[in-house]
């Protein structure tokens, strides 16, 4: 099998992984198109690694040994930000991102305390002492 067969289609996942990060406002799913471009670089040291040994005809597969410490590391970080997603769902009530930025930089709209709340009860008092 040619090397560019694997390359295009890793190049094909890292691409749709890259959009998912970019387009998505769900965090989970920014979460799984990051494991999508982890796969797509697995998949590149995988392929490089048996070109690399058939070329070279060495007996040491290091892209294969540092593919195992890539998946190790993705599983180790989607454990911990799907459980810090978890927590923010929880206490927020929200996993879109532009919201959760919207309301640590404290500009908050939606609450009583926001620009559009505050004006509402103003106008509601004086419809009902006219």
């Amino acid at each position: 099998m040619h090397l560019a067969y694997p390359v295009v289609l890793s190049a094909l996942l890292f691409c749709t992984g890259l959009y998912g990060v970019l387009a998505r406002r769900n965090a989970i799913l920014v979460l799984m198109s990051v494991e999508l471009m982890l796969n797509a670089v697995n998949l590149n040291l995988v392929a490089f690694d048996v070109w690399l040994s058939r070329t070279a005809q060495e007996s040491l597969h290091s892209g294969q040994a540092l593919t195992l410490f890539t998946i190790a590391i993705a599983a180790a970080e989607i454990g911990i930000s799907l459980a810090i997603v978890l927590a923010v769902h929880r206490n927020r009530g929200t996993s879109d991102i532009d919201k959760l930025r919207d309301t640590a930089e404290g500009h908050e709209t939606d609450g009583p305390g926001g620009e559009a709340g505050a004006a509402e009860p103003d106008a509601e008092k004086a419809e009902a002492t006219a």
